[in-house]
């Protein structure tokens, strides 16, 4: 059977049109759900054969209940399913299976593809012993998009909804539907006629059932905020949690060289004190104000770098535009202490996402590390080179390493790494915490490889320009 409508129609129109027309009440979908639930179930356990004509959103929980009203009914049913031309052609549309029937007893009708259908839910029941009809209608809210200049609706507006049993209201309806259909179209009984009023019985069971799918359906509502507020308040309290370990890290890393440079200034109040121990409570002073000025001034990079992460654009960035110049500025750092500081960086490679001032952080920061934990004599390599889809930097050293059980914990705020050696390395414990910062943005990776005593590598991961950059993700091998 292939029904089609020749005209526009609303529902809701023919519906208001009607002297008297019932009053429409502002409602959520949960609740038009939960009365056409009530209405399907007074139709199975009085086991009503009618004829449907129905138009409900395609997502399956609102069609399963067609599904379940036909298997309990089956063939003594018709249900006539209103679907949207968007071909404008007639027929399926060319949607295939969306326009398919379920079953012999599910008609579709078609509508042309700018139908005043599009913003109305329905479901209408014609039987002899009873007739209904809910309607929802979504209002056009006349709202212009900023960018298009077009208008739009809000979805998540409430909806007006029309719930009758009245039979001059549904007949109305039924009427429009009919001087509607196409001459072409297979014929549909126009006989049809319906009662004046349900019967008394009916229309208190439908209310029963009303009141108990509502029911249901607030409990789901509240279940599912509940839910959800309870995760809410784990993220919340889990937040909170990591705030306050942040505070007592960062009080304690404040606190200690406080506590260093007051210990100095006593012992320098001692009268007794010798030339060489005043000198060595002059450098401590010296030591831990140099200590603290760059905690300060790492925690204040690492707030600015936080703040401005996600509204920088990524841009197209060489590596050998820029390091080759970290390179150089660390020469005479490397030259002092002994070290051979040399790097690799073609300059036929491709470019890479990222932000060029965060690159040379990147770039400055590992290699800061390798030189700093390098002894004298030692050696720093850096190499660049191409990896599939990435390019991959290379920091190499000769250095103290890194033992195997402190290498998850590196790029942790304020840790550092902790040595035999009798050297004071100092530093915030900052620098590795930016560099996972700044990759997790770009959508860069690092790894590292290390061994105690014998040096370390840090391997970083960039996208190539046309490669989309993914998460940041960091190996410990």
């Amino acid at each position: 059977m292939n029904v089609s409508l020749a005209k526009d129609l609303s529902v809701y129109q023919l519906v208001m049109g009607v002297q008297v027309p019932p009053k429409p009440l502002s409602l959520s979908p949960a609740t038009l759900l939960s009365l056409v639930r009530a209405q399907i179930d007074l139709l199975i356990e009085q086991q009503i054969a009618a004829t449907l004509w129905v138009k409900l959103p395609p997502e399956k929980i609102w069609q399963s209940e067609l599904a379940r009203y036909q298997s309990s009914v089956g063939a003594s049913s018709l249900i006539y399913t209103c679907q949207i031309d968007e071909s404008g052609k007639g027929g399926n549309g060319g949607t295939g299976e969306e326009n398919t029937p379920s079953s012999p007893y599910d008609v579709p009708v078609h509508l042309p593809p700018d139908s005043q259908l599009r913003r109305e839910n329905f479901l209408m029941v014609l039987s002899p012993q009873f007739c209904s009809l809910i309607l929802a209608h979504r209002p056009l809210k006349k709202r212009k998009n900023q960018t298009s200049g077009k208008l739009n609706t809000n979805k998540n507006q409430p909806l007006l909804i029309i719930t009758t049993v009245e039979g001059r209201v549904i007949q109305q309806v039924l009427n429009g539907i009919q001087q509607a259909i196409t001459p072409e179209s297979s014929p549909i009984p126009i006989d049809f006629i319906c009662p004046t009023a349900p019967q008394a019985a009916l229309i208190n069971q439908l209310f029963t059932k009303q009141l108990l799918r509502q029911d249901e359906i607030n409990r789901q509502i509240i279940t599912a905020r509940t839910t959800k507020l309870q995760q809410l308040n784990q993220e919340l309290h889990n937040k909170d949690q990591l705030q306050d370990e942040y505070l007592n890290n960062l009080c304690h890393e404040l606190r200690t060289p406080l506590t260093h440079m007051k210990t100095a200034l006593s012992l320098l109040n001692s009268p007794n004190l010798k030339p060489p121990q005043r000198q060595r409570y002059l450098q401590m002073l010296n030591t831990q104000c140099d200590q603290q000025n760059s905690l300060i001034t790492g925690l204040l990079e690492l707030v600015q770098i936080e703040r401005n992460l996600e509204g920088t654009p990524l841009e197209s960035v060489q590596l050998s535009e820029i390091v080759p110049g970290v390179v150089s500025t660390y020469q005479p750092v490397a030259q002092e202490k002994g070290i051979m500081l040399a790097y690799t960086v073609p300059t036929e490679l491709p470019s890479i996402w990222c932000v060029s001032g965060w690159l040379r952080q990147i770039v400055i920061n590992l290699l800061h590390n390798s030189i700093k934990f390098t002894p004298n004599g030692g050696q720093v390599w850096v190499r660049a080179r191409i990896q599939g889809d990435y390019v991959q930097l290379e920091f190499r050293d000769t250095g103290i390493g890194i033992a195997e059980n402190e290498i998850p914990k590196i790029f942790d705020r304020f840790y550092r790494v902790r040595t035999a050696a009798t050297e004071n390395y100092g530093g915030a414990g900052l620098g590795l915490t930016i560099v996972q910062q700044l990759l997790l943005r770009c959508g860069g990776s690092i790894s590292v490889k290390s061994k105690l005593y014998e040096g370390s590598t840090f391997t970083v991961q960039l996208a190539t320009v046309g490669n989309t950059p993914r998460a940041i993700a960091i190996e410990n091998e």
